[in-house]
């Protein structure tokens, strides 16, 4: 079983710390608190669960006791109620239950006047004690400034001490900030302070208006469904809905569920769900899909699917849990703040220690070495990686492309090579007729005796000769029509038998077939027993899709491959036709997977794009499985590690300019935060940079990382 709670933490460091804690308790399969999207999720045996979230809980308590964790519904439990201090320095919380907006916007609100008040006074007692006439007050009035402005940090960083988690920024800023005012720099203590509180409100409004940001990319949900009870429209939850219930959607209105038009005509804009600006029109007998919206028209939707089941859940869903899977670059973002953080510490003590002893001023030395402290909190590092390929999830997901996960991105990104199933990725798979070719008749009626003697056959292929020969089709005079597996059939069309299938057929009947190796599926024709001719039928390459294969080329994918199950002569021609590197024929599903371990064992790292049920092993099995999300199997989809939701396979370029961008833009923010520092940090111990600077190295390069993550969402 896996749920997903809310969670009330506002810094990364301390959601990195839980998260760790509570993968080591028995029983938890797996668990992620994302810090960017406040969300916990644990999975556990289903016989186990409410002992295992008991047992979270407890340890929720122990170690974060001011992160609160929403596990029900109105009735909610909390780890704790109180406010998150850990890294997050004292941004107090409401902790009403409920998440709306409201709710937080009124404790924002709160949170930005509660700092403005103590901003004002740590201000006003400063210029007070510079100015008091004895000294003994002047220290009195500065001291009780620095706590205004700081007190919440270190009581956060005393209990931390006391639980053995020492190196935290909370316990940095103590010992900076204390220090400054031992060593006489009363002033620098306590703006320094004030100013790293102003830094983490703003730093945490930036990420909470991101969150925002990515959430109204992904708007979606249907707020409400007009159920048809009696003929009149009754206003319900999505969720009440059911498969066979019909609805009424209004213009202007989300279609809630998916469904098929009974009756009406509209036009819907698809672009929540697939990017496309172009609307699409649908009329009674059209599908169409919950998320879009109804543009012009009255309709009436006979519901396919309950909600959960339905395109918006799932993509909702998809988008939700895509913070659970980690990128590599945020696991080592993790692990290097675990021995960052010491390790400046080390190095700060230091700095303190040997220069102070060699020259003796230690005042001087004491303040270089608490400057190198407040520089060194890894705060841009640990939001804004993981911030950026939240970002760049959410940026896919606005143009049509689902991706589960942070690691699949950066999978995207290093793509060389894209295998490709034919039908229905890169053919629309629908069969027409290409070429006729007749023996000893007209082209008319060996296409007339193919149609009829095909009449009663529900196979694509005898759909496409009914719909090729376009004319009024006579049951009367067709008969004794025999199916022959895996040959073709047998019939009666006016007296004359007729047979219409593979070679194989002719030749089990005496007949000679012409030899030819035409591109598509050939159907052989012979009547009263002697060859008539025979009749091409190919599957239509999709538009666009050679487009799509260059575009593939020119995001620097080197190796372009199709699988499929189609003939030699076929194949060639699909693979000659888009322009792709190469392809392998005649294949069985068992066969694709064994053609995909050929890709994978030759070091590349491999995409493969399909769309029917048979592909699910091979999306599995590939570095990155591709699924054809509009019309695509549901069991394609669940294996696929990103969803093409518009069966656009030139989505996937798009895909992958997109995962190349968020990783960049990752190792952007790594590369600068890490510099700024280290320059900050060399002149800090040459004496050239004060706490001023040292604060704009933090929470200042923190503010510019995300800023700079957000362009993760735009392509």
């Amino acid at each position: 079983m896996k749920k997903t709670w809310p969670i009330e933490i506002d810094c990364p460091n301390c959601a990195a710390k839980l998260e760790r804690a509570l993968a080591e308790l028995p029983g938890v399969q797996q668990v992620s608190v994302n810090y960017v999207q406040k969300r916990l999720t644990l999975e556990a045996a289903d016989d186990q669960f409410p002992a295992v979230t008991a047992a979270v809980l407890a340890k929720a308590a122990e170690i974060e006791p001011d992160t609160v964790i929403h596990v029900g519904g109105a009735e909610e439990t909390h780890a704790h109620a109180g406010a998150c201090h850990d890294g997050c320095c004292g941004h107090q919380h409401d902790h009403a239950h409920g998440h709306d907006h409201t709710h937080h916007h009124d404790h924002a609100r709160n949170a930005g006047r509660q700092l403005a008040i103590r901003v004002a006074a740590s201000i006003g007692l400063l210029i007070l004690g510079h100015f008091a006439p004895w000294a003994w007050l002047g220290t009195a009035l500065r001291i009780a400034a620095y706590l205004i402005a700081g007190y919440d940090v270190l009581l956060t960083a005393l209990r931390n001490i006391r639980r053995g988690e020492v190196f935290d920024e909370n316990f940095l800023m103590a010992v900076a900030s204390i220090g400054a005012m031992a060593v006489g720099e009363s002033a620098e203590g306590v703006m320094v302070m004030l100013l790293y509180q102003l830094g983490e409100y703003l730093q945490d409004k930036a990420v909470d208006k991101s969150r925002a940001n990515i959430a109204a990319l992904m708007d979606v949900r249907p707020d409400y469904a007009n159920v048809l009870r009696n003929g009149e429209p009754v206003r319900v939850s999505p969720e009440e809905i059911r498969a066979g219930d019909e609805i009424l959607v209004r213009p202007g209105e989300k279609i809630p569920l998916d469904g098929v038009v009974v009756q009406g005509n509209s036009t819907l804009d698809t672009a929540a769900l697939t990017g496309e600006s172009l609307p699409r029109d649908v009329a009674a007998g059209d599908s169409v899909l919950s998320g879009c919206v109804n543009l012009t028209g009255l309709v009436t939707v006979r519901v396919t699917a309950a909600y959960g089941e339905s395109t918006v859940a799932k993509i909702l869903a998809l988008v939700e849990e895509s913070g659970e899977s980690k990128a590599a670059t945020e696991r080592f973002i993790t692990r290097f703040s675990r021995v960052y953080t010491p390790a400046v510490c080390i190095a700060a003590l230091l700095i303190a220690l040997i220069p102070g002893a060699v020259t003796g001023a230690w005042s001087k030395w004491v303040y270089t070495a608490l400057t190198f402290l407040v520089i060194s909190c890894p705060c841009a590092l640990v939001i804004s990686v993981p911030l950026t390929f939240f970002s760049g999830v959410g940026g896919a997901s606005r143009k049509g492309v689902l991706v589960k996960g942070a690691n699949h991105i950066e999978t995207l990104a290093a793509l060389d090579t894209v295998a490709f199933d034919k039908t229905g990725t890169l053919t629309r798979g629908v069969f027409k007729v290409t070429e006729i070719c007749p023996a000893d008749m007209t082209a008319e009626q060996l296409l007339m005796l193919a149609a009829h003697a095909e009449m009663h056959s529900h196979h694509p292929i005898s759909a496409s000769l009914r719909a090729a020969y376009g004319e009024d089709l006579d049951a009367e005079r067709v008969s004794e029509v025999r199916e022959i597996a895996g040959q073709g059939l047998s019939a009666l069309v006016d007296g004359v038998r007729v047979l219409c299938g593979n070679a194989r057929l002719m030749q089990e009947n005496g007949v000679t077939a012409a030899d030819t190796a035409a591109a598509g599926t050939i159907v052989h024709v012979a009547a009263a027993g002697r060859y008539a001719g025979y009749i091409v039928i190919s599957d239509e390459v999709k538009p666009g899709a050679a487009l799509a294969i260059e575009a593939l080329k020119q995001a620097g994918v080197t190796h372009l491959v199709m699988l499929t199950g189609d003939n030699e002569a076929v194949a060639s021609d699909v693979c000659s036709r888009l322009g792709l590197t190469e392809y392998r024929a005649s294949l069985l599903p068992g066969d694709k997977v064994a053609a995909l371990e050929t890709l994978l064992g030759e070091a590349h790292k491999v995409a493969f794009v399909g769309d029917g049920v048979n592909d699910a092993p091979v999306l599995r099995r590939a570095d990155v499985g591709v699924a054809m999300g509009g019309l695509g199997a549901d069991a394609a989809i669940e294996a696929a590690d990103a969803v093409l939701m518009d069966d656009d396979v030139g989505k996937l370029a798009l895909a992958v300019r997109l995962a190349k961008k968020t990783l960049r833009i990752a190792r952007q923010n790594i590369v600068f935060a890490l510099a700024v520092k280290a320059l900050v940090m060399l002149l800090g111990v040459l004496g050239m940079a004060n706490m001023w600077l040292a604060v704009f190295a933090d929470v200042g390069v923190a503010m510019l990382c995300i800023l700079n993550a957000l362009r993760a969402m735009k392509e």
